[in-house]
């Protein structure tokens, strides 16, 4: 075994083959831009993101609960449908977003690290208090004094 493993791989975390999540779970995800560039700054930008991710034959049979997108990366709180997997959803949230993103930014290339990172929910977590902490991520980073002057967000139960 080689001992310089953690060393040579310090900082990476590699994309997990997200669990099988039965229809009506739902998952706390958090995808990256590549490396970590602030593409969504631009608002033009993040407007393509949003409206590729809220695409219906993006999401599938999946429900999109709650969201936010960050100057580097986007937490979506996702609700596990009959017919795709998880995976499957968020690939396509993240091909199609980067695909209108690129277009409007003239460039090529990944937008999106290769991995996600997800949390699966307890059915004893309250799905409504996870997707307020989503949504609340841009007064947590300082980017806004209060969430209603940050564009880029929704919450399922408002």
């Amino acid at each position: 075994m080689d001992m310089h493993v953690d060393y040579r791989f310090k900082g990476h975390r590699a994309a997990r083959r997200s669990r099988s999540l039965l229809p009506g779970e739902v998952c706390h995800v958090t995808a990256f831009a590549r490396d970590r560039v602030p593409w969504f700054v631009d608002f033009h930008v993040a407007c393509e993101v949003v409206r590729a991710f809220r695409q219906p034959r993006v999401l599938g049979d999946a429900s999109l609960l709650a969201w936010v997108l960050m100057p580097d990366h986007v937490q979506w709180l996702l609700e596990v449908g009959e017919g795709t997997p998880l995976e499957k959803v968020v690939a396509r949230m993240k091909s199609a977003s980067g695909v209108l993103a690129n277009r409007m930014l003239a460039r090529s290339g990944p937008l999106w690290e290769p991995g996600y990172h997800e949390r699966a929910l307890h059915p004893i977590d309250d799905a409504r208090a996870v997707g307020r902490t989503i949504v609340a991520d841009p007064l947590q980073a300082g980017l806004v004094q209060h969430i209603g002057d940050y564009p880029f967000w929704d919450l399922a139960w408002l």
